[in-house]
């Protein structure tokens, strides 16, 4: 005798599937950053400074970055489109308590992202910060800041991404 539960179940489970269905696997927009997923060694110049392991995570809704230095300094950020405001954002948290909001859009082929970060002893600081998608694979990520509200910006840091095999 056939058991009537088991099609009732199959029916559910496939419903259930249907229902956490993620849009960031298939729509364009949440897929902009796919160019920076992988493990990288960080370079500034010839010289090594860390590396990163940026993955999905959540549906594919996420993209974290996990980065680490070889003298203990980490940080770790959280990356999505804002389906609403049709924009990149990325909050950033280090070891040292720093953190950043970013704000931003892929636009010729870069990820351009503007923000604030705010240092652990209480310091504000104006940030800008653009991935740029290489054609030969690396990834140059290049950030510039501004302690005095804008009136005057410098460089941060200028890193490439070179990924590991």
């Amino acid at each position: 005798m056939r058991n009537p539960i088991l099609p009732a179940l199959a029916l559910l489970a496939a419903l259930s599937a249907a229902a956490v269905a993620s849009p960031c696997t298939d729509q364009p927009a949440w897929r902009q950053f796919d160019f920076w997923l992988g493990t990288w060694n960080v370079l500034d110049g010839d010289s090594l400074v860390g590396t990163n392991r940026i993955t999905r995570d959540t549906g594919d809704c996420i993209v974290h970055e996990s980065y680490a230095q070889g003298d203990g300094y980490t940080g770790r950020s959280i990356n999505f489109f804002d389906p609403v405001t049709k924009r990149w954002r990325q909050t950033w948290v280090d070891c040292l308590g720093n953190v950043s909001e970013f704000s931003g859009e892929y636009t010729d082929g870069a990820m351009r992202f503007e923000g604030e970060s705010h240092r652990a002893g209480g310091q504000r600081i104006l940030r800008t910060m653009t991935l740029f998608n290489n054609a030969d694979g690396t990834v140059r990520q290049v950030s510039r800041q501004s302690k005095d509200g804008g009136a005057t910006w410098t460089d941060a840091y200028d890193f490439t991404y070179v990924r590991v095999e």
